[in-house]
This record gives structure tokens, sequence and C-alpha cells, in this order.
């Protein structure tokens, strides 16, 4: 519509100056000037008579064109000497000056805003695509964090665990400890007891020794001879055997008691090295994870803010356009058009101008 109102008005405006045009022909023909000169009192009727002709020209371009500054010029030809009317016209290409000066200026300004506004959409896209994939790596990281963190407690969880059931079979070692123990000794004291009884009886009725044959007649038929039951291969040996495994079984019991605590200890300060290494490690990365939301969060509204101005920046664009389409995209033709205007004014002030003098210097 915009540009049909465009068209419309500079073809009204090139109709216009060729109205004006020809009123001025009217007033400036050579059959005017002849007849102004043939003598001074039938010139203010000559001037009439074009001033008539003039006016009768501008009335019917001012009703074709529905321009009401012709109807006004056209009625100060009739009444209104040249100079006013040349003053009027001078006032025209004033106007159509000030309206091509305009024009650049707004052009000018267009296309500077334009192209700044560009450059800053352009700017803040980028700015936006950054805080993008640093907010896509903020949440990859943050994910990251959040899957060791959950490993970490984990496996201190378990280091815990393993710890106390090290300790509670610990205990249960060195309770079967103690009992072996105290029974290996229980045992040996028993059996040193028994033995020493056994000694002293066969010491004291030692029948080892060398016997003196009894008086009288041999022992009836039907006794064997008595032996003792104490011989480093009977009773004694069997006991004093049981005695040295029991023993060695203490001491066993007491080297794998050593071991065991040896090892316990060593478990438990490897694990608690372990359990604390793997809390600062949590501590560390938990310190990371709460940076690193505060960074997103950052991020985000960071991003939003700049969404807010690139959204800003997109309706100034399109004011911009809507105020600045027009004038770009018909700049050259507007251009074109005024400089026509203007000049077909100007001659018409030349014709205009002419004339004036002409019939000064006729009437003097």
């Amino acid at each position: 519509m915009t540009d049909q109102e465009w068209e419309e008005r500079q073809k009204t405006r090139q109709e216009e100056i060729q109205a004006c045009s020809e009123a001025l022909a009217v007033l400036s023909s050579d059959d005017a000037h002849d007849t102004f000169t043939k003598t001074f009192n039938f010139l203010q009727i000559t001037q009439d008579s074009t001033r008539a002709q003039a006016e009768k020209v501008l009335l019917k371009a001012a009703k074709k064109f529905g321009n009401p500054k012709l109807s006004a010029l056209a009625n100060r030809v009739r009444l209104d000497a040249f100079a006013r009317i040349v003053e009027d016209i001078n006032g025209m290409v004033t106007a159509l000056l000030k309206e091509k000066a305009d024009d650049i200026k707004h052009r000018d300004y267009c296309t500077a805003e334009i192209n700044q506004n560009e450059h800053a959409q352009e700017l803040k896209a980028r700015d936006i695509n950054a805080l993008d994939a640093s907010v896509a790596d903020l949440t990859s990281t943050i994910s990251q964090l959040q899957k060791s963190i959950a490993d970490l407690e984990s496996q201190i969880h378990e280091m815990q665990v393993q710890l106390k059931r090290a300790g509670e079979d610990r205990e249960a070692e060195n309770s079967d400890f103690q009992t072996t123990v105290s029974d290996q000794r229980a045992t040996q004291k028993l059996l040193t007891s028994a033995l020493n009884v056994l000694k002293g009886f066969y010491e004291k009725k030692s029948l080892l020794q060398t016997k003196q044959e009894p008086a009288g007649p041999p022992p009836p038929a039907g006794f064997k001879t008595y032996e003792k039951q104490g011989g480093s291969g009977g009773v004694l040996g069997m006991l004093e055997q049981i005695i040295s495994e029991a023993k060695q079984l203490e001491a066993d019991a007491i080297k794998a008691e050593a071991d065991s605590q040896k090892a316990y200890e060593s478990f438990v300060k490897d694990t608690n090295k372990s359990v604390e290494e793997k809390n600062r490690d949590l501590v560390n990365k938990s310190s990371e994870k709460a940076q690193a939301e505060a960074d997103k969060t950052a991020a985000v509204e960071n991003k939003d803010v700049a969404s807010s101005e690139q959204q800003q920046n997109m309706n100034e664009n399109a004011d911009l356009h809507k105020s600045c389409d027009f004038t770009l995209q018909n700049f050259e033709v507007r251009q074109a058009a005024l400089e026509q205007e203007t000049e077909a004014l100007r001659q018409a002030i030349a014709v205009l101008s002419g004339s004036s003098v002409k019939v000064f210097l006729q009437k003097n």
C-alpha cells in the first residue's frame, strides 16, 4: 500500500509540476510578450488575460489532483504579483530540498542503525552460543561429579563395612586363641601332674634294678614275669609326647594370633588411610560440584539476560525496518523524483522571473 501511495504521489507531483509549467508557459509565451510590447495601455489587459489562463490551468490541475496548494496558487496568480508567486515557488523549492536532505539523513541513519543492530545481534548470538556450550559442559561435569561422588560414598561405605567385619572376625579369632591357649595350658598342666605322679611311682617302685634271686622254690606255673608299664615307649613317653604337642600347639596359636593381629592392624591402617584419601577426594569433588552448579546457575542467568537483550535487538531491528525499508528501497527513486520536481520549479521561477523583468522593462 505504501509503495502504491508513493507511486501515486510521484505521479501527482509530476502532473502538478507539469501544470505549473503550463501556467508559467502561458504567462511567459511569445504571444503574451508580443501583446505586452505592443502598447503600454494594453499591458495590464494582457497580463490579466495571461493570469486568467494560468489560473484556469492551475484550477484544472488542482481539481484533477485534489491539491489545495494548487488551488491557492491559482488564486494568487490572479490576485498577486509575479514576485509573490515566485516567492511561493521558492518556498516550495526550499521544502523539496529539505525533504531531499531529510531523506538522505534518514537513509544514513537507517543504514548506520541497521548495521549496528545486526552487528549487535551477531555478537549477542555468539554470546548465547558460548553460554549454551558452557551450560552443556557444566551439566556434563556436574553429572560426572555426581557419579564420582556416589562411587566414592559407596566405596567408603564398603570399606567401613569391611573394617567392621574385620574387627568382628579379629575378636572371634582372639576369642578362639584365648580358648586354645587356655585349653593347651590346662592340658599341659594336667598331663604334667599325671606324668610327675607316674614318674614318682616308677622311680620309687622301680623294677628295673638287678633282682636278687628269691629263696625257696621257683614260683608256681601260670604267672608271668611282672613288667612295668611306664617305659620310654610306654605311658610316660606318650604323656611326654602329648605335653610336647600341647606346647607346640600353644606356640603355634600364639604365633598365629600375633600374625593375625599384625595383619589386622595393617588392614585397619591401610583401610583408614584409603578412607581418609577418599573422603578428601569426596570433599574436593563435592566442592567442584558446588562450584559447577553455581557456575551453571550464573551461565543460565546470563543466557536469559542475553536472550532478553537479543529479543530487544530483534524488536529494534523490526522497528528499524518498519521505519526504514520504504526509504531504503525507494531512496534512489525518491531522490530522482525530488530532483526533477525541484528542477521543474526552478525552471518555473526562471520563466516567471524573466517575464516579470520583461514586463518591467516594457513599462519603462
